[in-house]
């Protein structure tokens, strides 16, 4: 695939990612973990790596390549994501409504205001027998497999 096209494909499937995230949160009420969050945090970088590069296109094969990365980052989020939805391993203690005690009246009035919290270990959405932090990781693997590829291999005989 040519570089210009794995860059467009980045940029698209970052925006994509990004817009369902943000949809499922504000258009379908689910509320999103630390760990959701978390995880939209890589599609933000390849979305200005993605536009970096095709601005800068002298530099597009190693922006492609920081792309990957951040893909590769996300998968990984999302890989302990699935493993705490499936218990094989303990979350962050910001993941749910363990944790510390309120330490004063202000911080439990806070923590009330705030709404409550999304736990990470109870997956919100199931599809097809994966979670969505399940699909994520898949997506964002194969889009990390694809612009590591492409940054390393475009334009030689492969």
């Amino acid at each position: 695939m040519p570089l210009r096209t794995a860059i467009w494909l980045a940029l698209t499937a970052a925006i994509l990612a990004l817009g369902s995230a943000f949809a499922m949160q504000y258009l379908a009420g689910l509320q999103p973990c630390v760990l959701c969050v978390w995880q939209r945090y890589p599609y933000g970088v390849v979305i200005l790596l993605a536009a970096l590069a095709l601005i800068a296109p002298g530099q597009a094969r190693w922006l492609l390549l920081a792309a990957g990365l951040a893909f590769l980052v996300d998968a990984g989020i999302a890989g302990f994501h699935v493993g705490v939805e499936q218990h094989w391993w303990e979350g962050k203690s910001s993941c749910g409504t363990e944790g510390a005690a309120p330490a004063s009246l202000a911080d439990l009035k806070a923590q009330l205001t705030a709404g409550p919290v999304a736990r990470c270990d109870e997956p919100q959405g199931v599809f097809l027998g994966l979670s969505i932090a399940g699909w994520n990781l898949a997506f964002a693997l194969s889009l990390a497999i694809l612009s590591l590829r492409n940054a390393v291999f475009s334009g030689r005989g492969r």
